[in-house]
């Protein structure tokens, strides 16, 4: 039995992750962290069962002794925390967006100091992962490219963390930047979106969405446009479960999951 701890708890993210570790015979919850906690308990899916529940997380780990903390907090959040988790020889998954290259290069090196392993995916559905592939695969085949995400009116970043880290693996598998449509008259400022190696990114915002990217190639004649929609949270949890499994197999950090899919 694999014993995990949830930050950010109480969030939309944690809530779902509760859910999907009650029904995974192999995983238990066993305590949740979260800035907002002001009782001491926190009922399970179902209302069975209760866990601890605090705003500090090292009491918590202290007092639950998990095997994984799972983080769905924010960027100012998970890094303290990791720091905390790494002392105590757990093991890390994180779906917090928003982390630096510095961010990510001191969690491969605290958790490869401390014996432990880290998993960290800026998108848990296995769908994103499949579509970033092909993403990857025609960056190669492809001068132009463009990224439009769209998101729920109350996300705090933009672009997302899985725009950021597509126009990086397409960047990477082509080998050199992408040609830019420059635009002669800009009659409203920012209308082309932000760019990155080429890539323009565009981020909309909206009550009624969810998590939506859309990625478009384009070559004389033609274009190519590869789109992953999320209807509920739900999709995130097989990646998140398998994430949560696989962590103790290695030491330091992996990014992203498309090593545990073998792609």
């Amino acid at each position: 039995m694999i014993r995990v701890v949830v930050h950010g708890a109480l969030g939309r993210m944690g809530q779902e992750s509760l859910k999907a570790l009650c029904s995974d015979s192999q995983l238990e919850p066993v305590g949740g962290v979260d800035i907002a906690a002001c009782e001491e308990r926190l009922s399970l899916p179902g209302g069975s069962k209760t866990i601890p529940l605090s705003p500090d997380i090292e009491s918590l780990l202290t007092t639950c002794k998990p095997d994984v903390l799972l983080d769905f907090s924010v960027a100012e959040a998970a890094m303290p925390a990791v720091r905390i988790a790494v002392q105590h020889k757990v093991n890390l998954v994180i779906g917090t967006t928003g982390l630096t290259d510095n961010n990510l290069r001191e969690i491969d090196q605290v958790a490869r100091s401390s014996g432990v392993g880290a998993i960290v995916a800026p998108n848990f559905s296995l769908g994103m992962i499949v579509a970033l592939h092909l993403a990857e695969i025609a960056a190669k085949y492809f001068d132009f490219a463009e990224i439009i995400e769209m998101h729920h009116e109350r996300k705090l970043d933009a672009p997302s963390g899985t725009a950021l880290a597509t126009a990086k693996a397409m960047l990477e598998s082509r080998g050199s930047n992408f040609s830019y449509a420059h635009t002669g008259v800009e009659n409203l400022a920012g209308t082309r979106g932000g760019s990155t190696g080429g890539i323009t990114i565009h981020s909309v915002r909206l009550p009624g969405l969810m998590a939506h990217q859309e990625i478009i190639l384009g070559a004389p004649g033609q274009t190519l446009t590869i789109r992953h929609d999320t209807i509920s949270r739900e999709c995130y949890m097989p990646g998140v479960v398998m994430a949560i499994k696989k962590v103790g197999e290695s030491t330091g950090l992996v990014y992203g999951l498309e090593s545990l899919l073998g792609l």
